[in-house]
């Protein structure tokens, strides 16, 4: 410890550093990470950014081995850019037309998948992608969405969900049964029908198989929409 002119000093020596000022005390704090220990920090951080486009959350870079004096610290040097509260991404990492997706699956921990309206444009089955994001998250969800975020709460089975680089986002036809229960408007349901079936995301088959399964209103309008994209083939 150094004194000088009312100002005090602390430098803690160690292999890493960085700067923080309050009024007129300074800290130098030199964060102790062997540089083994730095390597698999960095390689288990990148298991995570891997598997999500190039973003990770705060907790995710603490379970690698980053406390939060080296978070700030890397934020502060400009390795890593903060997206969100709690949400980073690597700057050299490139970016996606899916970067909101990645993103708001992370603000949901991971419980979030793609859904109805949103997982139409994912499959290519919808020519215009909503000004709300649509996601579906299991009932015991709490956090409450910002606006531009639509919740669902459902709980999805495994075989409905399909995993993408960084969020996931229901199948063709989970999707196309989410757009007859909400509902989605006829034309562009019947145009979402017909697009999943040319594209081989879907078959006649299946869809007839979840109407059947189907009650009420919801398996008229898959119905309805399956005529109209056999009538417009």
């Amino acid at each position: 410890m150094i004194q000088q002119k009312g100002k005090t000093y602390f430098y803690l020596f160690y292999q890493n550093s960085f700067f923080i000022e309050k009024g007129k005390n300074m800290c130098y704090i030199f964060v102790a990470m062997p540089k083994r220990d730095s390597q698999d920090a960095k390689r288990r951080l990148y298991e995570f950014v891997v598997a999500q486009g190039g973003y990770f959350r705060a907790a995710q870079a603490t379970e690698a081995g980053y406390p939060k004096q080296l978070q700030y610290y890397h934020v502060k040097r400009g390795n890593w850019v903060r997206e969100a509260w709690g949400i980073y991404r690597l700057p050299e990492w490139p970016r996606s037309s899916y970067d909101d997706l990645i993103l708001w699956t992370l603000w949901s921990h991971q419980l979030a998948v793609v859904s109805h309206q949103t997982a139409m444009a994912v499959h290519g089955i919808s020519d215009l992608m909503p000004a709300r994001i649509h996601l579906t998250v299991p009932s015991r969800f709490r956090k409450r969405p910002p606006p531009g975020i639509v919740l669902y709460r459902d709980e999805l089975a495994p075989h409905e969900i399909e995993q993408r680089e960084g969020f996931r986002v229901t199948t063709a036809l989970r999707t196309l049964i989410d757009g007859a229960r909400v509902p989605v408007d006829p034309e562009r349901l019947s145009a979402g029908v017909r697009d999943a079936i040319l594209k081989g995301l879907v078959g006649d088959r299946h869809i007839e198989a979840a109407i059947a399964a189907l009650r009420g209103e919801v398996a008229e309008r898959l119905h309805q929409a399956l005529m109209e994209a056999r009538r417009a083939a």
